[in-house]
């Protein structure tokens, strides 16, 4: 156990009028995460996020949700971090991934940003990309659709049930990286979940 804190942001748009979008699947994983560990968020006015601290495998974890539009999430994210002390590299971010398909998850550390317009954000307010991303595929817009029409919109009953078992799927592989480590979790949790 360390006494350092983790950091689990989960990514996405306020929920009046983006709930159960592609681009709120990040929101949806830290919601399974706030349920399961008896969170209580609540508003940070100092940092712009509604936060709490929860044990997960005996690591102190600041659960985060941005109170940003998905493309400014970058400052809140800085601010929580620098209030709470926690280094780029105990850093977890969950977000939607076109270059996934529905039903895959991948877990890594570091990378770009895959012209991801939140994740271009964080990169500028960090001061290290070297964070954890939890990537939930949400697929590529189909046919000519542009990408931003695509993640803002809901998914289709067929892959709302898949979506909602991997959500499920990627709240376990954040629990995995903080109590075991990324080694451990990519060999459990990368690839298609069903």
């Amino acid at each position: 156990m360390s006494d350092d804190r983790w950091m689990v942001v989960g990514l996405g748009n306020p929920d009046h009028g983006y709930g159960g979008t592609r681009h709120n699947v990040g929101r949806d994983v830290l919601d399974v995460l706030v349920g399961r560990h008896h969170a209580s968020l609540s508003r940070n006015k100092k940092v712009g996020a509604d936060v709490d601290e929860v044990r997960v495998g005996g690591e102190r974890v600041v659960l985060v949700r941005p109170g940003t539009y998905m493309n400014n999430s970058g400052g809140p994210v800085q601010q929580t971090a620098a209030w709470y002390r926690v280094p780029p590299e105990r850093i977890v971010v969950i977000y939607d991934e076109i270059d996934l398909e529905v039903g895959e998850l991948r877990v890594k550390q570091g990378g770009g940003n895959n012209g991801h317009n939140g994740l271009k954000d964080l990169d500028l307010r960090l001061p290290s990309t070297g964070y954890h991303r939890v990537r939930v595929g949400v697929g590529r817009p189909p046919g000519r659709m542009a990408v931003k029409d695509h993640v803002l919109r809901r998914f289709d009953p067929q892959e709302r049930e898949v979506i909602d078992i991997v959500v499920q799927h990627a709240a376990d592989a954040v629990e995995c990286l903080v109590a075991e480590g990324l080694a451990e979790t990519q060999n459990r949790h990368n690839g298609s979940v069903v």
